[in-house]
C-alpha cells in the first residue's frame, strides 16, 4: 500500500489559547496546511490560515452531513499534501463525531494529540470526582433518549441553543434546580443554578454551555422500569400472578380494553374531567401489556425492551413523511392508503384484508373492513356477494354513513344504548306514571 497521508487532529481546549498543550503548540507551528472545525471557540485565534468548516454547518441538512463532509475534505487535502491538520475544539476524543469517522478511515494515517476537555474544567469547577459519584455525561440534542432509565447525577453537553434548552425542559415534569456552566475558563465564565422552569428562559445559551444536574428524578423510562421489576417480583411471590398463562390473561386484557373505553366516554376535555379515571384504567392496561411480556421472557421468547424497540421501528418505518421530511408531505387521504399498503409489504400478506381480528365486533369489523376498502379507492357498495336491501346490507349502509360522518358506528350504537338505559332507570325512580 506504500505509506498513506497523515492527519494530525489536535484538541484546542476548553477556554483560551493559554489551555493549549506543547503538543498543539509544535503541530500547529509545524504544519502548514490547517483545518478548524469551527472559529466559534476563543482558542481558534491559534490557527489564523486554517480552513474552517462553519459554513458546512448552515447548508446542510444534518450534522452526519456536516460530518461526511469534514472527514472527505480533510483526506483529499491530506492526499494532496501528504499532511494535514485537523483541529477541534475540547478534547479529540470528546464528542467528536468527525474524529471518529476519520479515525476509523483505511485511506489515511491518524495521529490523535490529546487535549483538555471540557469535562476537567466542569469537575473543577463543580468540586466533584465524577468516577466516586458515578457521573453520565449526556449529549443535550438527545437528552430525552439518553436519559431514559437514568438515575443520578448528569453532565449535559451541546446545549447551545434555546430549543435544546426547551426540549430538556420538556422532556421531564418537574426536574430538579441546575447548574449552568459557561465559558469556564474564560474571564466570562458562568456558573449559576437556574430553576427547572427558568432553564429556557433565564439561559442564553452559546457553544460552549453545559448543564449540571447534581440529583436526577425518574424520567418515564425509570417509572415504567420501576414497574416492570414490580411485574416480575409478583410472578415470583404471589400465588395468583404466578399461576397466570397468556391464555388465562385474555379475558382480563378484553376486560380492561372495555374498562378503557369506558373511562374514555367519560372524558370531558373542555371541563377537564374524567382524566383521573382513565389514567387509572390505561395503567391497568399497562399492567396486562407488561404481564404478558414477562412471561414472553419467562419463555425465552421476548422482553418487554423488545416490544417497545419493534413498536418504535415499526412507527417510523411507516411514518416516512415524518422520519424523512425531504420527501412529499401527503394528505391525510394518501396517508391512509400508504399505510395499508406498507402493512401488506411488512407483513408478507396477500391483501389489506388480511389481519383484520375476526373477534372484533361485528360493528367494529365492519367499519374496518370499509376503511380499508375506501383507503384503496373501493366503494364497498361495489363489490360483489352483498344484498344491500337485506338486514346485513342496511346495517352496513348504516356503519358506512357513520365511516362517512367520521363517526364511530360501535361508540354511536352505546352512546344510544346507555341513554336508552338512563331513561329507562329514570322512569322506574319516578314510579308508575
Amino acid at each position: 500500500m506504500g505509506h498513506r497521508p497523515r492527519v494530525v487532529i489536535a484538541g484546542l481546549g476548553p477556554a483560551g489559547v493559554d489551555l493549549l498543550t506543547t503538543g498543539t503548540r509544535a503541530a500547529i507551528d509545524s504544519i502548514p496546511v490547517q483545518f478548524l472545525r469551527t472559529r466559534r471557540h476563543p482558542a481558534a485565534e491559534a490557527l489564523p490560515r486554517a480552513t474552517d468548516f462553519d459554513g458546512h454547518y448552515e447548508g446542510a441538512a444534518s450534522f452526519e452531513e456536516v460530518y461526511a463532509a469534514i472527514v472527505e475534505t480533510v483526506v483529499a487535502a491530506a492526499a494532496a499534501h501528504g499532511e494535514v491538520l485537523y483541529a477541534v475544539p475540547g478534547s479529540p476524543v470528546v464528542a467528536e463525531r468527525a474524529v471518529e469517522l476519520l479515525v476509523a478511515d483505511e485511506r489515511v494515517a491518524v495521529q490523535v494529540l490529546p487535549a483538555l476537555s471540557f469535562l476537567d474544567l466542569a469537575w473543577a469547577r463543580l468540586r466533584v470526582d465524577p468516577v466516586a459519584l458515578g457521573v453520565r455525561l449526556v449529549d443535550g440534542r438527545r437528552f430525552a433518549v439518553e436519559t431514559a432509565g437514568v438515575v443520578g447525577p448528569l453532565l449535559v453537553g451541546q446545549c447551545d441553543q434555546q430549543h435544546v434548552l426547551s426540549e430538556i425542559k420538556l422532556a421531564v415534569e418537574d426536574g430538579p434546580p441546575v447548574v449552568v456552566l459557561q465559558r469556564l475558563g474564560l474571564p466570562e465564565e458562568v456558573v449559576r443554578t437556574v430553576a427547572w422552569n427558568d432553564l429556557d428562559r433565564e439561559v442564553d445559551p452559546d457553544h460552549l454551555t453545559s448543564l449540571w444536574f447534581p440529583t436526577f428524578g425518574d424520567p418515564v423510562a425509570g417509572e415504567v422500569e420501576r414497574f416492570h421489576e414490580l411485574v416480575r417480583r409478583l410472578r415470583t411471590e404471589c400465588p395468583w400472578d404466578a399461576e397466570q398463562t397468556h391464555a388465562s390473561l385474555t379475558r382480563h386484557l378484553l376486560e380492561e380494553t372495555y374498562e378503557v373505553l369506558e373511562a374514555i366516554d367519560g372524558v370531558d376535555v373542555a371541563a377537564g374531567l374524567g382524566f383521573d379515571a382513565l389514567e387509572e384504567e390505561l395503567g391497568d392496561l399497562l399492567f396486562q401489556v407488561v404481564f404478558h411480556s414477562v412471561l414472553a421472557a419467562e419463555e425465552g421468547q421476548f422482553t418487554l425492551a423488545d416490544v417497545a424497540r419493534g413498536i418504535h421501528d415499526k412507527l417510523v418505518a411507516r411514518h416516512p413523511h415524518v422520519f424523512e421530511p425531504e420527501g412529499d408531505r401527503p394528505d391525510v387521504t394518501q396517508l391512509a392508503t400508504d399505510w395499508e399498503r406498507r402493512k401488506v409489504v411488512e407483513k408478507g400478506r396477500a391483501s389489506v384484508m388480511d389481519g383484520i381480528p375476526v373477534a372484533l365486533p361485528a360493528l367494529a369489523y365492519a367499519l374496518k373492513v370499509q376503511k380499508k376498502a375506501a383507503a384503496q379507492g373501493v366503494a364497498w357498495q361495489d363489490l360483489p356477494g352483498g344484498d344491500p336491501a337485506s338486514l346485513g346490507g342496511r346495517l352496513l349502509a348504516l356503519v358506512d354513513e357513520a365511516r362517512v360522518a367520521g363517526r364511530d358506528p360501535e361508540n354511536e350504537l352505546r352512546g344510544a344504548a346507555l341513554r336508552l338505559r338512563d331513561a329507562y332507570r329514570n322512569g322506574e325512580a319516578s314510579g308508575p306514571q
